[in-house]
């Protein structure tokens, strides 16, 4: 007798991450011998700061091997809450903290925690991929605005107001943003505030990973920090970017007590408390931001190497990244075109095509809610994004 196999109808309606799927795509390229270049992964390539890396031994040397309480280890929630005052004007104390196993579980356990079956989550696009299957997981309805390439990609106030409806139950975004690097300047969030403080059902849940890769001469200004809404706002953040943590796995949230209560009673029953050594090693990570700004600096110029080397392709429409490391192209001008054998008829099928092509590993924008774009990853060396630009503008000059 045959077992009937099937899985959850949540897990069925689920889109696979576009980034991961298209960073297996070029590992498997590669393994047959190919010279990849992989810009599809939103991965620092420097390495953990050495204070950071000395902590940790040190940690493990002190014997600190043990289960963690599930919110986070009392060093490191204070650390954080010192951290949100001095850099985000956000008064929070540690029993406001909670600690996850990354900021993709801190947004999930923020979703999971504040968002009932039909509840809206208003989310800004373009997006990060895993923003609308979160709250599919949540049992919400993602409703997607659109931010306008001429307005650098960002949402307006107006666009914001008129989405909103009595079933909105949350507004997510990210600023300095992935995939668009763009960031929301102190005015354009005081503006959405205003909005946000005519309802006071709504929350915001503001994803900060990208903090210490702002480019813009105002610097970061966090949503959480304006008082009026303060009380409704879910900064989530995390030491993977800014400090080349990726593999740490910590991230953290700053919220009103009884949403850090929720998210603590959920978490209690599924991760429970996370990683000692990387929590020991992450308590010191603020005591010196020399190698933060020394990465800031080098994504500058990268920045600056990608734009004006995208710039110099014909049909591509690129803008400036105020923040984080992407570039987000819009290629539309080559859907129709073809060179003799492969066709393109959407972003998909460019990725694709540089892929196979180009041996370049970029991200398709329709898995970020931007059909006509592409994400191409600024995090390597300069020797190999000018060489992937080189390779590119030569793929792109076969489709006619």
């Amino acid at each position: 007798m045959s077992a009937v196999v099937r899985v959850a109808d949540r897990i069925n309606a689920l889109e696979e991450s576009a980034t991961l799927a298209m960073a297996q795509k070029s590992r498997e390229l590669a393994a047959k011998g190919h010279k990849v270049i992989n810009l599809s992964i939103g991965e620092p390539d420097f390495k953990t700061p050495k204070h950071i890396c000395e902590a940790a031994k040190d940690a493990i040397d002190a014997g600190f091997h043990s289960y963690t309480p599930v919110p986070g280890i009392p060093e490191l929630r204070q650390a954080i809450a010192e951290k949100f005052k001095r850099d985000n004007n956000i008064d929070w104390k540690p029993e406001n903290i909670i600690v996850s196993t990354g900021a993709k579980h801190s947004l999930a356990n923020a979703l999971a925690a504040t968002v009932n079956k039909g509840d809206e989550v208003i989310i800004f696009a373009p997006y990060w991929v895993s923003y609308s299957e979160m709250v599919k997981l949540a049992e919400g309805t993602s409703v997607i605005l659109e931010g306008a390439f001429d307005n650098n990609f960002k949402v307006t106030p107006e666009q914001l107001e008129a989405a909103i409806t009595d079933k909105t139950r949350v507004i997510m975004f990210s600023s300095p943003a992935n995939p668009t690097g763009s960031v929301y300047s102190r005015a354009e969030l005081e503006a959405i505030a205003k909005i946000v403080e005519k309802h006071e059902n709504i929350l915001v849940l503001a994803d900060e990973i990208y903090e210490y890769i702002n480019f813009m001469d105002e610097g970061h200004f966090s949503i959480g920090s304006i008082e009026s809404i303060k009380d409704r706002v879910i900064t989530v953040n995390g030491m993977a970017k800014g400090f080349a943590m990726t593999g740490w796995r910590i991230g953290y949230i700053g919220a009103a007590k009884y949403i850090v209560d929720a998210i603590n009673k959920l978490q209690g029953q599924v991760t429970s408390g996370t990683n000692h050594i990387a929590q020991r090693a992450s308590v010191v990570a603020w005591d010196d931001m020399t190698a933060a700004e020394t990465m800031r600096r080098a994504y500058l110029i990268r920045r600056d190497l990608v734009v004006s080397g995208l710039r110099e392709i014909p049909g591509f429409k690129v803008n400036v990244p105020d923040g984080a490391f992407y570039a987000f192209p819009d290629i539309s001008d080559y859907f129709g075109k073809s060179d003799g054998e492969t066709t393109i008829n959407s972003s998909d099928d460019f990725s694709l095509y540089l892929l196979a092509k180009a041996h370049v590993a970029t991200v398709a924008g329709s898995g970020f809610g931007a059909p006509n774009c592409i994400r191409i990853s600024t995090a390597a060396s300069d020797e190999a994004l000018e060489e992937a630009i080189e390779r590119i503008k030569k793929a792109c000059s076969e489709l006619k």
